[in-house]
């Protein structure tokens, strides 16, 4: 009798799909910790199952079946007990006379094929089929266990009135057809129109999003979604594959949220895309993020801050040592700004190193590091390793934590110039954060040079652009200057096909600049209150978000509206 472990060695090492090394190592560890050979080396990534089984199906001459698109009979499957099926990883598929075909991981099996032989009477005709799929088949086809106690409460509980709904649900395609499918032309071209779609329309951001009855696709332009035209929701499926395909993520995960990133040439413009598949109740949801390099703006005079602003931050980028914050919600330009610092101060004579999470843009002659938190490279310790390797300034993605604020403080007080962002809506509320996280005023003082608050606002479209008259009642809530109103007057956009209708095309930037000077320090210290801050800064000339705003609408470069949207009224 020849064993599965015998003619398993020899068709892997006469078809090569393994090496003798290979196969030698694998012995070893049966030796040492039992088990099937063909499931270590499946384990130890050597062969993939699929190809295994194939292998075995070929030079066995045993057929091989794929279970998924197989439908057993019950009557069929309760012919061999529930415990041998598990115990020999079996299972029934169909009977002919006196013979059932059995679906088996191991053919070879003699004593498998002898004890289910007896134990039914019939004769035996082994087929192959991977182990993942028998066991699921077991636990598809074969009753339910607790039948019995349950068919027994039912004759205990009087007739119930509820009327369950019948849901439709959608037959998913098993995973090689996805496979297949997501490299047709079709899926192929439709996944493209909706990217080419997208880098028209300027957007930075695409959702796919399934729902019970349909498929709906939004852009994000200009910091706002709009809902786009979406293919049917049975390409869903397809489509989402397409893009785990071109991201090279697993296609027949669909359990697991999973990240991934490509790059493509779009309208003869070469763009990156990061890529997040998370599971949702009708399905998996994708959101795409479109980084255009050639629409990024990185000149700190090019953003779109105020005369006033560009000069300020012109001149605490260029210390030589201290910590600098930029604040502001996600989507607020801020790591556009820290990459805009590092162009300026960028000169021959310094080393400028980043820590990201990821790293959006890659910028000549600026060392960049993205943490990766699962092998333990986190902003703390990628932090620790790059202040031995001689930075003059050091950015950091975000400050998430007190470890990694606590290395950046002392980087500044050792002589490095620190740049990072932090998730607060307004400048002086960045000061409260950074006690609250434990870093003691003293150190603040020490180390910190300026706090810039920030948002992006769109700006008018500029072929659709049109003067108003505000009505009054409005200029009496918000408290407007009628006189101011009546010389600038406030502009919107009616709507165009070069804005697509929104009335607004492109953003700008707006800051608020919290400089420490000797009052605001002696305030830190003592621990004030975030409004107190404030309103020192304020009487020291600092324009908050809303003023800001306020005097690019009355400029006509945005609407009321917008500054309305982005800021609230405090800031």
């Amino acid at each position: 009798m020849v064993s599965l472990k015998e003619r398993l060695t020899e068709l892997l090492i006469n078809n090569k799909l393994i090496t003798q090394e290979q196969l030698n190592q694998a012995l070893d560890i049966q030796s040492k910790k039992g088990g099937k050979l063909s499931d270590i080396i499946v384990d130890l990534k050597f062969i993939k199952e699929h190809e295994l089984i194939s292998v075995l199906s070929e030079g066995l001459g045993v057929p091989l079946i794929d279970l998924k698109r197989f439908k057993i009979e019950y009557e069929i499957a309760k012919i061999v007990p529930i415990d041998i099926a598990r115990r020999y990883q079996i299972i029934p598929i169909s009977k002919m006379g006196d013979t059932i075909t059995l679906a088996m991981t191991d053919p070879l099996n003699i004593f498998a094929i002898d004890h289910v032989g007896a134990l039914t009477g019939y004769k035996i005709n082994p087929i192959i089929s991977p182990s993942e799929d028998i066991l699921q088949a077991i636990e598809l086809y074969y009753p339910d266990t607790t039948k019995g106690v349950v068919d027994n409460l039912v004759q205990e509980i009087a007739v119930s009135s509820i009327e369950f709904i019948k849901e439709d649900r959608e037959i998913l395609p098993t995973d090689q057809e996805l496979d297949r499918i997501s490299h047709d032309p079709p899926v192929i071209k439709i996944t493209n129109m909706i990217l080419e779609e997208a880098i028209k329309k300027r957007a930075s951001d695409i959702l796919i999003e399934p729902w019970d009855k349909k498929l709906r696709v939004r852009f994000r332009i200009d910091g706002v979604l709009h809902e786009e035209k979406a293919p049917p929701k049975s390409m869903h499926t397809f489509i989402v594959s397409r893009v785990k395909v071109m991201s090279n993520l697993n296609v027949a995960e669909h359990r697991l949220p999973q990240d991934g990133r490509f790059k493509a040439n779009i309208l003869g413009r070469k763009i990156d895309f990061r890529v997040s598949v998370i599971p949702s109740s009708f399905g998996e949801k994708v959101a795409i993020r479109i980084l255009d390099k050639s629409q990024a703006v990185l000149d700190i005079e090019k953003l779109g801050f105020s005369e006033e602003t560009v000069p300020k931050l012109k001149k605490v980028a260029k210390s030589p040592h201290g910590m600098i914050l930029v604040c502001g919600p996600t989507g607020s330009g801020k790591t556009t700004t820290l990459y805009s610092f590092l162009k300026l101060v960028d000169t021959p004579e310094k080393n400028i190193v980043t820590v990201e999470d990821p790293v959006e843009y890659q910028l000549e002659g600026i060392n960049q590091v993205t943490v990766r938190p699962e092998i333990g490279l986190t902003f703390a310790s990628s932090l620790r390793s790059i202040l031995r390797q001689d930075p003059n300034v050091i950015m950091i993605g975000e400050i998430r934590d007190y470890e990694t604020v606590d290395i950046a403080i002392k980087s500044a007080l050792t002589g490095h110039l620190a740049l990072s962002t932090l998730h607060t809506t307004t400048s002086s509320g960045a000061i409260v954060r950074l006690i609250n996280m434990g870093v003691e005023p003293y150190l603040i003082n020490s180390s910190l040079i300026c706090v810039l608050a920030q948002r992006l606002i769109r700006k008018i479209c500029f072929y659709c652009k049109e003067k108003y008259a505000l009505e009054k009642e409005i200029t009496d809530t918000l408290r407007l200057n009628t006189g101011i109103i009546e010389k600038y007057g406030f502009f919107r956009g009616k709507g165009c096909a070069h804005c697509f209708n929104t009335g607004y095309s492109g953003r700008m930037g707006i800051a608020e600049i919290l400089l420490l000077s000797a009052k605001i320090r002696e305030l830190i210290l003592s621990r004030a209150q975030e409004h107190i801050i404030k309103q020192e800064a304020r009487k020291e000339g600092m324009r908050t978000l809303r003023e800001e705003g306020m005097e690019q609408a009355l400029k006509g470069i945005t609407t009321l509206q917008e500054i309305l949207r982005v800021t609230a009224p405090d800031e």
